[in-house]
């Protein structure tokens, strides 16, 4: 790391945040952006890289029925779902900020950590209104690029240890010095250099790099995160104070309004962008949002996603066979269907993991290729079966008579569990072949921790994912040979 006169120099401040504050969340931004980046890759891709975490999912459940990002309240109970109707980029833009939000509120000085943040998710909605206003294609690109736009300040605030509390002082200290020429004198650069360097070295996209680097001839996107930004800031110290009032003067000419007409909205948002904060996770920060006396109450508590193991939804599995059913009219691909089916298993029927595996090409192995859930990536990579005519073991008699089975503890008789139980660690769980043209291609595989094992009602409903999941395959194989 370079070293300037005893301090880190913005290069070396790069560095460490990538490297020692904060290395997972660049992992998951490489992991993102190499999904969404692709433009041959799945939205079955993106949707387990996002249920392999419960609290990630909780959350972009939550924001997908938000009204935020789905004004037209298009209900949205799967995150398969949610691609579908918010979009694939933006589903992955809404993962990156998460983490984010996440990696950012693990320490350091948690109240200017929260003021920022409280700062930036309120600008995010301002921003997103006058993008609209003023006929923005992209107003949640806008939204997501504003909340990122002081990515620098707020790990600075998390991780800047002896420099952010000197800083902190200072700023207490000497209320009328400018915050940048403390930040200079301290730090040798400006904490606005800093998100522009993290968002370089992140690609977190290149509106939020124009509103870390203004440019002498901002674009309406910019122009309108600027605009939420001063608005945001302006009204910290209340609704009735002259800067306040200034700024949303000025607000309003900028969408090119009357004042008096957008006045409630601009109160309205005041009262989402604490609603939104919460649904991030962001409860701290979403009470510092100053919300007017006449904008009402939010309530936080229940706002915040809550994140629990998946537990049987009948509703839910009713929901991801309709969604399944829709997919059909269209044109699916066998991995969106799969995806749909799995998350329908893993989620509807509250299971602990779950498994597809598919027949290699030569027929001569069976082999996981998807799983969700705990461990799920080691449990697919173990999933790996010889299609060698053992007699009697389960795998070779599901696939020779299309037979599923429901594994009670003992082996049913006649069968042989060894391989499976090897593998999987259980001798209670459900297991169903998927037919195709009359053939066996795959199974699928699922159990639940043995304090709670599967009943006769889950078995009834993974059986019935399965043979949905065969009517399904069926329907996109036979569209293949019918378009040769």
């Amino acid at each position: 790391m370079a070293v300037t006169q005893g301090r880190l120099s913005l290069e070396g401040w790069v560095d460490r945040i990538r490297d020692q504050d904060m290395p997972v969340f660049g992992r998951t931004v490489q992991e993102v952006r190499t999904v969404t980046e692709d433009e041959l890759a799945s939205a079955g891709r993106l949707s387990r890289a996002i249920l392999q975490d419960a609290a990630l999912t909780a959350k972009v459940l939550k924001l997908g029925n938000s009204v935020m990002f789905n004004p037209q309240h298009q209900g949205v109970s799967t995150v398969s779902r949610a691609i579908v109707v918010l979009g694939f980029d933006l589903v992955g833009q809404i993962v990156l900020s998460i983490q984010l939000v996440d990696a950012l509120l693990s320490g350091g000085l948690r109240e200017r950590v929260a003021a920022e943040m409280a700062r930036c998710f309120h600008a995010a909605v301002q921003a997103r209104t006058a993008a609209i206003a003023k006929g923005s294609k992209a107003p949640e690109e806008v939204f997501i690029a504003a909340l990122l736009g002081h990515v620098g300040e707020m790990a600075f605030w998390c991780f800047g240890g002896n420099a952010a509390k000197e800083l902190d002082a200072r700023l207490i200290d000497q209320p009328d010095e400018k915050p940048e020429d403390l930040q200079l004198d301290i730090l040798g650069f400006r904490l606005r250099s800093l998100t522009a360097a993290l968002t370089k070295e992140w690609r977190l996209g290149p509106l939020v790099s124009a509103v870390a680097e203004p440019s002498g001839k901002p674009g309406a996107d910019e122009q309108a995160i600027h605009a939420g930004y001063r608005l945001a800031m302006a009204v910290e110290q209340g609704w009735d104070t002259p800067a306040a009032r200034a700024a949303l003067a000025e607000y309003a000419e900028y969408v090119g309004q009357p004042l008096a007409d957008i006045t409630e909205d601009l109160t309205n948002n005041a009262v989402e962008a604490a609603r939104v904060a919460a649904q991030f996770g962001a409860a701290e920060a979403a009470r510092l949002i100053p919300i007017p006396a006449q904008g009402g109450l939010v309530d936080i508590a229940a706002e915040v996603a809550q994140v629990t193991d998946p537990a049987p939804d009948p509703l839910l599995q009713l929901k991801i066979l309709r969604d399944l059913s829709m997919l059909l009219a269209g044109k699916p691909s066998l991995n969106d269907v799969l995806q749909l089916v799995l998350e329908g298993i893993y989620r509807g029927l509250g299971m602990s993991r779950a498994v597809f595996a598919l027949q290699s090409a030569d027929r001569t192995k069976v082999l996981g290729k998807v799983a969700l859930g705990r461990d799920s990536d080691k449990l697919a990579a173990k999933f790996a079966f010889p299609l060698d005519n053992r007699p009697g073991e389960i795998v070779n008699v599901l696939f020779s008579k299309a037979r599923p089975f429901f594994l009670q503890g003992a082996a049913p008789e006649g069968i042989n569990i060894d391989r499976l139980q090897a593998v999987t660690g259980r001798n209670e769980g459900l297991i169903a072949p998927i037919v195709a043209t009359g053939k066996v291609i795959g199974l699928f595989y699922a159990d639940r921790a043995p304090a709670n094992p599967p009943d006769e009602e889950t078995w009834q409903g993974f059986l019935h994912f399965a043979q949905q999941a065969s009517l399904s395959f069926e329907h996109v194989a036979t569209r293949g040979m019918a378009r040769k």
